[in-house]
């Protein structure tokens, strides 16, 4: 698949939030040392299984010059539970504390390369791709991970250092995209 290659300019993205407002990534760049974009949906069971972790992520992380920013690229026609008008009760029902934004076109996912829900993508403060891929390296069991990958890579990032590994696989459930 396509997308922005490690060390490569992240897409430039405006996109609708469900919390009414419009989110611009040249903002966020502007305000944050590091950021976490990750692809997510409402459906998807892994997505579930991350939602605790990536909350806490933020929580841990957000008073330090990092963001998350939730991007559901889904297409709402098949999957209706993931259309923008079911992302504000999903954000409300689980009580998200990272903006969840709508990618209505498919095209900020196809041009990062988006796989996966959840994918994630790690950005520096210059908009250069630093990490890319699952969050961790076990889905269904939280208290059996060894590798806290995006958790690692955000602390380098904000330490200066270098992020090994730039790339996992993804965990998660396809990207829903639309029918041609």
């Amino acid at each position: 698949m396509e997308g922005t290659a490690i060390g490569g300019y992240a897409p430039d993205f405006e996109l609708p939030g469900a919390d009414g407002s419009v989110h611009h990534l040249a903002r966020y760049l502007e305000q944050y040392k590091a950021i976490g974009v990750v692809f997510m949906c409402n459906h998807c069971p892994y997505v579930k299984f991350y939602l605790d972790r990536l909350k806490q992520i933020q929580a841990d992380f957000g008073g330090q010059g990092f963001t998350l920013i939730g991007i559901n690229p889904n297409d709402g026609k098949q999957f209706p539970e993931d259309a923008f008008d079911q992302m504000q009760p999903f954000v409300e029902a689980n009580g998200l504390n990272f903006p969840y934004l709508r990618d209505e076109t498919q095209d900020v996912a196809h041009t990062f390369g988006a796989e996966k829900t959840p994918h994630v993508f790690l950005l520096n403060q210059q908009g250069i791709l630093c990490y890319s891929g699952a969050v961790d390296d076990n889905a269904q069991n939280p208290a059996a991970v060894t590798q806290n990958h995006l958790r690692d890579a955000i602390a380098r990032i904000l330490a200066d250092e270098a992020i090994v590994p730039t790339s996992t696989a993804p965990i998660g459930c396809s990207v829903k995209w639309r029918s041609t």
